[in-house]
């Protein structure tokens, strides 16, 4: 999965000036929200759109395209991107774990040791030294198996894999007994997977009949507060089920947990925003943005937290980066307008004239039949000494008549 994939809760309803709709931004954001719900073939058709305008977004767009083309199976292609990037930006733990994924595909395990050795100095993503482990096995170095398989483990007590493998490795070393350990755990760790989704279900229907209380002392069974997986299903459920109270715990021990994954960030702000909890849910959320900026789910929740505190300017520019990155979406566009013309409205109010002359321009742009803006630049024209241009807008606020 890609390493900023986001969806855990339902996305929110709750310069930015609009030019063409064929730009960069535009495909980035249309690009990460294809990767977001796994379509990859659109991502790679965004993605290249986007290279096509501008070459230089190397880590933005070209990176993502080889992710995209790698969930493809289309390695080779993966493999071209992923080492322009290398060339351009040089070594980054995100190509070389890439890379070593493919040289493991390709049965390169030399070269797979190599690069995924290079990823996990910084290991870009959870399952980095079970990857790297498999590589030693594969080439047969059985000591440097064992050392990464076994941080593999330790890193995520729930991942079954790294067991298996583990045990795998105790086999091909003649240790029988710590073998048979290793695999019993796996099937133990397969099968507790099974009873959690019974209890997922259970927990689901409880939070829906039965009296809260009883339906969180259930639910809770599930928390655990050292895996940020299952903290944020935890929490997803109690949203989805309407116990935005209980969930906010489990989704801020997960935002803890992993502070470099945006959806963590995300499901905690967007708790807090339907709790009407908006001074507390602009930390987490600003932190995401800054970090992904390409994001439109994250700029537009940004911006619907800011418009609730009241802090226009800044709400202004990030619903004008959320629409720069998905022109298509109704509601970034329509709460765009509405901070616009705010500020617009504000600005007259102010006598400050070419501020205001601006911000009404920019609604007309985003909502050329409203007559709204048109009126009110008509008489900022006139008050201005511009006859011509205040005829005009007049017209256009008259229905073009």
């Amino acid at each position: 999965m890609f390493a900023i994939a986001l969806g855990m809760l339902a996305w929110p309803a709750p310069s930015a000036t609009p030019q063409t709709q064929d730009t960069a931004e535009s495909h980035l954001g249309k690009g990460y929200d294809a990767l977001r719900q796994d379509r990859y073939d659109a991502a790679v058709t965004e993605f290249r759109a986007a290279l096509h305008l501008d070459p230089s977004l190397v880590m933005r767009a070209r990176f993502p395209l080889g992710v995209a083309l790698f969930e493809l199976k289309q390695s080779d292609e993966a493999r071209r991107e992923f080492e322009a990037v290398r060339r351009e930006v040089g070594e980054h733990p995100n190509v070389s774990y890439y890379l070593g994924r493919l040289d493991l595909l390709d049965q390169n395990f030399a070269g797979a040791v190599r690069n995924l050795t290079k990823a996990i100095a910084k290991p870009p993503f959870p399952d980095t030294a079970y990857y790297l482990g498999l590589a030693c096995f594969k080439q047969g170095d059985l000591a440097a198996a064992e050392k990464w398989l076994k941080q593999a483990a330790q890193g995520n007590p729930r991942d079954t894999l790294a067991r298996y493998q583990l045990g795998m490795v105790y086999r091909k070393q003649g240790r029988e007994e710590e073998a048979r350990k290793a695999l019993a755990e796996s099937a133990e760790l397969r099968r507790r997977d099974t009873d959690e989704s019974e209890l997922r279900t259970e927990c689901a229907q409880k939070l829906d009949t039965g009296p809260r209380a009883e339906a969180r002392a259930l639910c809770q069974r599930l928390y655990d507060p050292n895996d940020a997986e299952r903290l944020t299903m935890l929490g997803t459920i109690y949203g989805q089920h309407g116990d935005l109270e209980a969930a906010l715990e489990p989704l801020r021990r997960a935002a803890e947990l992993a502070p470099e994954r945006p959806q963590m960030q995300y499901n905690l702000a967007f708790t807090y925003y339907r709790m009407g909890r908006f001074e507390e849910a602009r930390a987490p959320i600003a932190k995401a943005v800054e970090r992904w900026p390409d994001i439109f789910q994250l700029n537009f929740l940004y911006g619907a937290v800011l418009v609730k505190l009241g802090d226009d300017v800044a709400a202004y520019q990030a619903m004008g980066r959320a629409h720069e990155l998905n022109r298509q979406d109704a509601g970034a566009a329509d709460l765009l307008y509405r901070t616009t013309l705010g500020l617009a409205r504000k600005s007259l109010t102010a006598r400050q004239y070419p501020d205001a002359l601006r911000y009404f321009g920019e609604a007309a742009k985003l909502r050329p039949g409203d007559p709204e803006p048109h009126s009110e630049l008509a008489a900022i024209y006139t008050l201005t000494g511009h006859p011509a241009e205040a005829a005009a807008e007049q017209r256009l606020a008259d229905g073009g008549r």
